[in-house]
């Protein structure tokens, strides 16, 4: 690559992680609340205020980044089997009591005793295959991280096994880390979104407004994410409208904000989200082994 090539996909890297944060930050605000709700006590929510039900700092983020950061942890000590590294993250985070984390993945963490694909299965028996969107929050390293599709795939499947077992789940993250290993080679957003769901279950749902809730269901987290992406104008746009969804705000505002992050890039994001969310440095340091890492893997 040459150095402009290189300078651009750093920028969007640096993007796609900034953008799960910035939609994480932003969305915490309005989870659990209802449109209506948000229309009356923000009008139409565009800072990062902190608050909500999580009680959050400004530019605090959840469980959204903090479990993606464990997965690019994970993929930066051992790419070629981060399976260990990233569950060790992952009980790490657990055990240091944070302000955010849901049933699905709270109850694995419960289950796991050395066997992880175990501790999916046991959970989905007990919760009844709840097809949460747990995995799909944090799936974004892998395709940061690895250029052969073969592989992004792998880890990607391997990452979201490890806490749930519903195929539909696995098969998100799937898609979704197709479509950013298409922005990150510099397709345009909607034909890359658009290439990726032909054939599968989300064909021919997203282009109308959703007629879901924007829920923590799987489906209707990816089919409201995806809408979302191709009806916005620019990355503001995207997590605003994911934030002003209320329900799972948070996370829709995080997993589409990772891909708005790639397309646009770092330096289309303004700096009034990027530089008030608080743990800024450590995004910072992934990215750029993010970086070093797809680099050296071509």
């Amino acid at each position: 690559m040459n150095r402009m090539n290189d300078e651009t996909l750093y920028d969007k890297i640096k993007g796609g992680l900034y953008g799960v944060a910035i939609g994480d930050a932003l969305g915490g605000t309005t989870e659990f609340m209802s449109a209506r709700e948000i229309r009356v006590q923000y009008g139409y929510l565009k800072e990062i205020i902190g608050g909500g039900v999580w009680q959050l700092e400004p530019g605090e983020v959840t469980d959204d980044t903090m479990m993606t950061l464990c997965v690019a942890g994970g993929i930066l000590e051992n790419p070629a089997d981060p399976m260990e590294p990233i569950g060790r993250r992952f009980m790490e985070w657990y055990h240091s009591k944070p302000k955010d984390i849901g049933n699905t993945i709270r109850l694995a963490f419960e289950n796991y005793h050395d066997n992880w694909f175990e501790a999916a299965f046991l959970t989905d028996l007990d919760m009844g295959q709840s097809g949460g969107n747990g995995t799909l929050m944090r799936c974004l390293p892998a395709a940061l991280a690895y250029t052969e599709l073969s592989d992004m795939e792998r880890i990607s499947r391997m990452q979201s096994k490890m806490t749930h077992y519903d195929e539909r789940c696995n098969e998100a993250c799937v898609i979704y880390n197709r479509i950013a290993h298409r922005l990150l080679g510099g397709e345009e957003l909607r034909s890359a979104i658009l290439s990726e769901v032909a054939g599968t279950d989300y064909e021919g749902l997203i282009q109308e407004p959703p007629d879901c809730e924007p829920s923590g269901f799987i489906v209707h987290t990816f089919r409201w994410v995806l809408h979302t992406l191709l009806h916005a104008a620019d990355f503001s746009e995207v997590v605003q409208r994911a934030a002003n969804l209320g329900g799972d705000s948070d996370t829709i505002g995080a997993i589409a904000g990772g891909l708005a992050g790639i397309y646009y890039g770092y330096h289309s994001i303004p700096s009034a989200y990027s530089d008030v969310i608080l743990i800024k440095d450590r995004l910072d340091e992934v990215a750029l082994g993010l970086y070093h890492l797809r680099l050296g893997g071509k």
